[in-house]
């Protein structure tokens, strides 16, 4: 797994971040903030919001012009696969679900269309523990 960790991380410059909320002290905008910290271009892919950390919020993966590297998905678990669908449609090169969100249905779809996925651990920790 610390592969494909490593790949995404190496490989991502721009994160569609599904569930970004606008609340500085939400777990989504810490991580979102951390990611761009980092240099990471990061995208809110929200449509309860209009914006989050000085970025135009979107409503969908399908909405976001240009491509995206990585989905970092912090929605419910019953919820990913609809999200893993449009990531697959939208061509992303990269799928993470964070800590608590697990979806074996997703994941084995995403797979099957070649999508490097990491489920269940949050990427501000792992960035964290590789020094970066």
């Amino acid at each position: 797994m610390d592969d494909v960790i490593d790949r995404i991380l190496d490989g991502a410059k721009t994160v569609a971040v599904v569930g970004l909320s606008d609340k500085p002290y939400r777990p989504s905008h810490v991580v979102a903030r951390y990611l761009r910290e980092r240099g990471y271009r990061v995208i809110p892919v929200n449509p309860m919001i209009r914006a989050a950390l000085g970025e135009k919020a979107y409503g969908s993966l399908a909405e976001i012009p240009g491509g995206v590297d990585l989905v970092d998905v912090f929605r419910k678990s019953d919820q990913v696969p609809a999200i893993a669908e449009e990531a697959i449609r939208i061509g992303a090169k990269y799928f993470w679900m964070q800590e608590g969100v697990v979806n074996e249905h997703a994941r084995k779809s995403l797979a099957e269309a070649g999508i490097p996925v990491v489920m269940d651990l949050c990427v501000m920790k792992e960035l964290a523990k590789r020094g970066r």
